[in-house]
């Protein structure tokens, strides 16, 4: 396997799908469908491959393929994975697949769907992978316009009001860390390789470094963390979710933000490593008052769609709160929790597009009594609704565990920002607090998930109209069968992720603490 290109054929395969689907006549609509379907499928087996060939003992990166391409300015091609970004493949080939399923039978103008939802998926893929930092912002990018396209073209309400808001956002979002990026490349040695921009920083004088570090972090972290929807600039993503079709609304929620935070850990904290000892306070603060606030709002809103946007939203800024704990067992926690947390979004948003499909409606207060007429779909919301509540047994608990206790340890930490501003020799000692007051988001979780399934699920039924709703079909229980297999599984057993991960947080924690 390590003579095959096998990380460009995970990007490649959805766009050569995407191109034969497009010359394939509009009207052949199974035929394109079944294109969508093997692409996203073989994507998954390869990203699979790409898991179970990482080797655990030796760690690092791994898979890498390098070519020159504009040497000039210092760009190549250069890809590779890690055991942090591993899993990340399979997600993005677990939901997409799934959400291929969940849209044949509801996907208007099929040709030109699905060819911008393997383009999308795309560039999903090429940003897990690539080591050249040129190369990854071109697949950041690459994912703006298919997205833009999808929510205006094939969503819902206000489409177009949210298809743009959410462009702006990520495009200035990302605008801010290219600016960072650039700063970079130009004090250290004028390349675009994620190596040599980090042998370049660690070249540099001391003194000179921490500057460079300190002064950039901030902007790429957070240029990077809109897409994360890092709180107060998460505003542009319920609308996104609540306009979005079905599929772009389980791709945003479960993989798009993980690739925010993937990117805010490689480019950010990786690459930046004092600076993100200097600034985590911030960001700590930040993802608190997110994580709480989008749990509370959650609970407040009554459409489904807003519901899981919410939720999804102070999911991530838990994931991000692992991220900054910037230790073994947060960093850990983090991992897990993307690669869970974005299979349990994926599910939900699935389950609520498989309601709207057939009724038309996403009011909690106008659903009653579906376990009759989708008893499969409750089952799977019982399961998404456990994982997010974080129960043993499921792999919101390892994950969730692991982040609350990087946390605790990480409050013992010197506190290098109010060691600079304040000129007081202290710890991070709230982060204890705040790993503390992040019980009250499970809380607060679990009331609206209870909420919601007796309302929309187990009541007695109301609306005689939803008793008649068409089944659901073959496809759309399998894709629910598929995600709620995998959150079993990787619950019972965690450390079927967890060993890869770990293997790849070994080598960002052992860099972390080089730089110290």
């Amino acid at each position: 396997m390590t003579n095959v290109p096998i990380l460009t054929l995970i990007m490649l395969v959805p766009i050569i799908g995407a191109i034969i689907i497009l010359l394939v006549p509009r009207d052949r609509e199974d035929v394109i469908k079944t294109i969508a379907a093997v692409a996203s499928f073989v994507s998954l087996l390869i990203s699979v491959a790409v898991f179970l060939g990482y080797d655990r003992t030796v760690g690092g990166f791994q898979f890498r393929e390098k070519a020159v391409w504009i040497p000039e300015f210092g760009i190549g091609y250069h890809v590779g994975v890690d055991g942090f970004s591993a899993p990340q493949l399979v997600l993005t080939g677990i939901v997409m697949f799934s959400a291929v399923l969940v849209s044949w039978r509801s996907a208007d103008r099929p040709r030109e769907y699905f060819a911008f939802l393997l383009l999308l998926v795309s560039g999903v893929f090429g940003s897990f992978i690539a080591l050249d930092l040129f190369l990854l912002l071109i697949f950041y990018e690459l994912v703006l316009f298919p997205v833009y396209v999808l929510i205006a073209g094939w969503g819902s309400k206000r489409r177009e009001y949210a298809a743009m808001k959410l462009t702006i956002y990520l495009f200035v979002g990302s605008l801010v860390a290219i600016i960072g990026l650039l700063a970079i490349y130009f004090q250290t040695g004028n390349s675009f390789d994620w190596f040599d921009m980090q042998a370049g920083i660690r070249n540099l004088p001391p003194e000179q470094s921490i500057q460079l570090q300190r002064t950039w972090f901030l902007p790429i972290f957070i240029g990077f963390g809109v897409l994360a929807s890092l709180w107060p600039l998460h505003n542009w993503s319920p609308d996104g979710y609540a306009a979005a079709p079905t599929a772009v609304s389980m791709l945003h929620g479960g993989v798009l933000k993980a690739t925010g935070a993937y990117c805010g850990l490689r480019i950010g904290i990786q690459l930046l490593p004092e600076g993100a000892k200097f600034w985590m306070p911030l960001i700590v603060f930040l993802c608190m008052a997110g994580l709480i606030y989008a749990a509370l709002i959650a609970f407040r809103q009554t459409d489904l769609k807003y519901i899981i946007g919410f939720s999804s939203v102070s999911h991530l800024g838990l994931v991000l709160l692992g991220l900054a704990a910037l230790n073994e067992l947060g960093l850990n926690g983090a991992g897990l929790e993307l690669f869970a947390g974005g299979v349990m979004t994926g599910l939900m948003f699935a389950l609520v597009g498989m309601i709207y499909e057939r009724a038309h409606l996403r009011d909690v207060r106008e659903l009653n009594g579906l376990v009759r007429v989708m008893p499969l779909a409750a089952v799977g919301f019982v399961i998404g609704a456990l994982t997010l509540m974080g129960m043993p047994g499921l792999p919101g608990f390892p994950a969730e565990l692991q982040i609350f206790m990087g946390l605790w340890n990480a409050s013992t930490t010197p506190s290098l920002i109010a060691q600079q501003l304040f000129n007081t020799n202290t710890t991070n000692w709230w982060y204890a607090a705040v790993a503390v007051g992040s019980i009250v988001v499970v809380v607060v979780n679990a009331a609206w998930t209870l909420r919601v399934a007796g309302r929309v699920y187990f009541s007695e039924p109301q609306d005689m109209e939803l008793q008649k709703l068409p089944p659901l079909d073959a496809l759309e229980k399998t894709a629910i069968v598929l995600m709620c297999a995998v959150l079993i599984v990787v619950g019972l057993l965690p450390n079927t992720v967890m060993s890869v991960i770990q293997a790849g947080v070994q080598a960002i924690v052992r860099g972390l603490t080089a730089t110290g």
